[in-house]
């Protein structure tokens, strides 16, 4: 936000720091929360200590004491946010995402040689799943994990020497009960944090990073939460009308188990069988550039990977939709979803909510150009996610902002 834009909305931060921060208790933290959130919203281009506690005139020593070693704890602070935004969006989903912090050392919480997403290849980066209120026009992040590598869990097989992974652990400040957890695990336990607070998604929408998983898809199910979930080209699957027999019983012996006896057929093998007749051209919003639009199919199926049938043994596989985009002028298509949404839902719809993710890269890249997402420079496990929960608060404000029609605009 530009100088003037910040002044402006002096008294709307005010009042909504004051409101989210109230949980600190103590006076001073509330303030050094408002100061910090307001040199997140200010112009330059570094948001780590020094630079912003130079533009705000403050001492940056205690910013960074607030910041590093005092003990608030950002779940309350993430709770107050997520009520807030869930009745000012009125989210259509929840998208779950994972962001990476590119990182030259080796000493920051969590850090590795992992897949990173800002680099597209393998490099030293964090990684952070988080999760995301969307709606077509707004969206906002209310609740994050920093992801631990098993080389940084001792406990981990091949970790190597544990009593050098417990002196850097100690270094980072990470508690001793954080171990290395899957990401898709992660991804529930936010899931299930955020309705401990009171809040359920309507749709949970992924990637296939996550949406490949059956344990994922399993423990959405569980929870009796509907999802459109990114899926590779090769997961297995049956038709919707494949169904269990058993042979007839010769009357000795045991009693043969009805079972599903088709082979399993791929995602791209099930598509290109329907093939090209079965195609609908669908538009699904208005872009920059004009109208999106794109060719797709869905297709009733049942997921027949093996942790969904050691899930159903004994019972029938789940029926879904196969949901899949084939470009014009591609030889085949291009991406899949799997989605539990009603079977009578509109073709646009389903592909509308597919597609809704864009709003998360709209977040990221909010987060990281306008807020400093990644400018964090510290190596505490709290510090961390003190500065994360008060980008998702900065981020949050800027939204409420381009919602309030008496506001200016935000840049």
């Amino acid at each position: 936000m530009t100088p003037q834009e910040l002044e402006a909305a002096r008294e709307r931060l005010e009042t909504f720091a004051a409101e989210v921060f109230d949980c600190f208790g103590r006076a001073d933290r509330r303030r050094w929360g408002q100061w910090y959130v307001r040199g997140l919203l200010t112009n330059g281009a570094r948001k780590s200590m020094e630079p912003m506690a130079a533009r705000l005139g403050v001492d940056r020593q205690g910013l960074q004491q607030f910041l590093t070693d005092a003990p608030w704890a950002h779940q309350l602070v993430l709770a107050e946010l997520a009520w807030r935004m869930e009745a000012a969006i009125v989210p259509v989903a929840w998208v779950i995402d994972d962001v990476s912090f590119v990182k030259d050392g080796d000493e920051s919480p969590g850090v590795a040689p992992q897949y990173c997403g800002a680099l597209g290849k393998t490099a030293n980066c964090q990684v952070a799943p988080s999760v995301h209120l969307v709606t077509d026009t707004a969206s906002c992040p209310v609740n994050w994990r920093l992801f631990v590598p098993e080389q940084w869990d001792p406990a981990a097989p091949g970790t190597g020497d544990a009593q050098a992974v417990r002196a850097r652990r100690c270094r980072a400040r990470i508690p001793e009960d954080v171990g290395h957890v899957v990401k898709w695990r992660l991804a529930v336990d936010m899931l299930d944090e955020l309705e401990s607070w009171g809040l359920r998604p309507p749709l949970v929408v992924t990637d296939e990073g996550y949406g490949q998983d059956g344990a994922f898809r399993l423990a959405l199910a569980e929870r009796d939460i509907p999802y459109v979930v990114g899926v590779r080209s090769d997961i297995a699957l049956l038709g919707a009308g494949a169904c269990r027999t058993a042979p007839p019983w010769s009357g000795t012996g045991r009693r043969p188990v009805p079972r599903y006896r088709d082979k399993p057929c791929s995602a791209r093998q099930v598509v290109m069988a329907a093939g090209r007749r079965a195609l609908h051209t669908v538009t699904w919003r208005a872009g920059s550039k004009g109208a999106l639009r794109s060719r797709f199919v869905a297709l009733r199926v049942r997921p027949a990977g093996r942790t969904i049938r050691r899930a159903c043994a004994g019972g029938d596989l789940p029926e879904c939709w196969l949901l899949a985009e084939w470009p014009a002028r591609q030889p085949e298509p291009a991406k899949y979803w799997l989605s539990t949404l009603p079977g009578d839902i509109s073709l646009r719809d389903l592909v509308r909510m597919a597609k809704i993710r864009w709003r998360v890269e709209h977040d990221y890249r909010e987060l990281k150009t306008g807020l400093g997402l990644d400018h964090f420079e510290g190596r505490t496990w709290s510090g961390w996610h003190h500065h994360v929960t008060l980008v998702s608060v900065a981020h949050a404000f800027c939204t409420l902002e381009r919602l309030n029609p008496k506001a200016p605009a935000v840049a």
